[in-house]
């Protein structure tokens, strides 16, 4: 599909109306005006409409991927296409907690419909006094349970994909899906 190839369709802002008055009359001012329109009206369309087209929930299914990839989200093209859509917005809304507990769970959550709980090894504490105890494990990992109530319908590659992308980088991680009771 091409943008732009819609056949006849008309300028929201003919050029020929935007003309000075004294070229209003002129037919070859009209008639070189209205040739351009054509080639001008999807511009004008786009620009028209968009906060469509930056909206997840609004946009072309093509363009999905590049609003995703605006914030560091790779789109998994075998979700349904409501879900997609869903991930990128809550993402988007999201992105500020890329790398965060908080933002995988609400992120997996999002995308698989299930619920969601990680571990992590890290931790942080406050200290008075020097050479207290470190907080968290000494070896550095993530661990995520999906609860959904059929597992067996869930790509656990898909999921792995989507926790590589936004789980911290120096992390590794296991991703475990379980049925939930």
């Amino acid at each position: 599909m091409t943008r732009g190839a819609v056949e006849g369709l008309p300028s929201a802002h003919p050029l020929a109306d935007l003309l000075p008055s004294v070229f209003l009359e002129d037919e070859f001012a009209r008639g070189f005006t209205e040739g351009l329109d054509p080639g001008l009206a999807p511009v004008f369309l786009t620009l028209d409409c968009l906060e469509a087209y930056v909206d997840p929930r609004l946009t072309p299914l093509d363009f999905l991927p590049w609003l995703a990839a605006w914030v560091g989200l790779d789109v998994d093209e075998t979700l349904p296409e409501k879900r997609r859509r869903a991930v990128v917005a809550e993402w988007a809304r999201l992105h500020h907690k890329h790398g965060t507990r908080e933002g995988l769970v609400r992120l997996l959550e999002v995308a698989t419909g299930g619920q969601v709980q990680v571990w992590e090894s890290g931790g942080t504490r406050w200290s008075a006094v020097p050479g207290a105890e470190l907080p968290g494990d000494p070896v550095p990992r993530l661990h995520v349970v999906v609860r959904l109530p059929a597992p067996t319908e869930l790509d656990v590659v898909r999921i792995e994909r989507l926790v590589r992308e936004v789980r911290p980088a120096h992390l590794p991680f296991q991703v475990e899906v379980q049925s939930a009771r």
